[in-house]
């Protein structure tokens, strides 16, 4: 499987991944996560003309990352595998291409907000190196904080987090 840089022809299958994805969020409680409306294809369409999105190939899109730049570091969007693809270290690959993606441009971390308790998502950072950010965040993942309250998430059940870039240039 290829993870590679995301073409303008994926981006009509990035939303059912990410809606496949999403439906693991009832097994845990959050089915108002998985029933959240996924971005319109102009929204995945600008990361990928940005360069700023990566799919795992098989063949097709199976699985895909979107990065923003927050605070000067590679800010993780949103990773999203189909669960047809799931356990097969699909997301630790996604992750190594923005770390050397970071590397390439000189940022010196990742960054991501994620759910503390769901499994597949603090847990599963933290194994891939990721810690918690327990300073007060910088100005734009700060914000990003504020926006998911004022969508309604629960502050408590959200956590900044950071992994140092460990690729080389």
């Amino acid at each position: 499987m290829e993870i590679r840089e995301a073409r303008a022809a994926d981006v009509v299958r990035l939303g059912a991944i990410q809606l496949a994805a999403g439906a693991a969020f009832r097994t845990v409680g959050l089915a108002w996560a998985a029933d959240n409306p996924v971005p319109t294809d102009d929204v995945y369409a600008e990361y990928v003309r940005e360069g700023r999105a990566w799919v795992a190939d098989d063949p097709g899109p199976v699985a895909f990352v979107l990065v923003d730049v927050v605070d000067g570091c590679a800010h993780v969007e949103q990773v999203s595998v189909h669960p047809d693809h799931a356990g097969q270290g699909i997301g630790r690959r996604l992750i190594d291409r923005v770390d050397r993606w970071a590397a390439d441009r000189g940022l010196p971390a990742l960054t991501l907000c994620t759910f503390r308790a769901v499994p597949w998502n603090a847990p599963y950072y933290a194994r891939l190196g990721f810690r918690e950010i327990t300073a007060p965040p910088g100005p734009e993942l700060a914000w990003l904080l504020r926006a998911e309250r004022r969508f309604g998430i629960d502050p408590a059940t959200r956590v900044p987090m950071r992994r140092p870039v460990t690729a080389t240039r």
